[in-house]
């Protein structure tokens, strides 16, 4: 992890009110995380609130980038949500590449319920790949 990113909302290990999600790329070249949100993480009714399913998503596939080498910022992203969360659920995300076109990357981000992996959440989204501030063309 970057030192600058320890803090990190989603991921941060240093983080006291964050998420600390632990992203890893398997064997399929697909970017996983597990969750399980808490009562601090809900909006009412004892759901998870969409921010937080947001978050989730966006860094699954920010992390598919990070884990390849690749320094990046979201552009656009556009969020599905398929069914509520309820808080205490336990929650798989995915994210993997769809396509890359210059200096952007195109991904996609789901999160399915880990007991039989309905779709919770999907979300596509752009990202500004950078590299030391110039563009970089290719993910490594």
């Amino acid at each position: 992890m970057r030192p600058d990113a320890n803090r990190c909302f989603v991921c941060g290990p240093d983080n006291p009110v964050g998420l600390r999600l632990r992203f890893y790329i398997d064997g399929l070249d697909v970017c996983r995380a597990e969750f399980t949100p808490g009562p601090d993480h809900a909006g009412y009714d004892r759901l998870t609130h969409g921010g937080i399913v947001y978050s989730a998503l966006d860094d699954v596939m920010a992390n598919w980038l990070y884990l390849k080498g690749v320094r990046a910022h979201t552009a656009r992203c556009e969020i599905r949500y398929r069914q509520p969360l309820a808080v205490g659920t336990p929650v798989l995300l995915e994210g993997r590449l769809i396509r890359q076109k210059g200096k952007a990357a195109f991904l996609q981000g789901q999160m399915f319920r880990a007991d039989d992996r309905a779709l919770v959440a999907e979300a596509e989204a752009s990202f500004m790949i950078v590299v030391d501030g110039e563009p970089r063309t290719q993910p490594a």
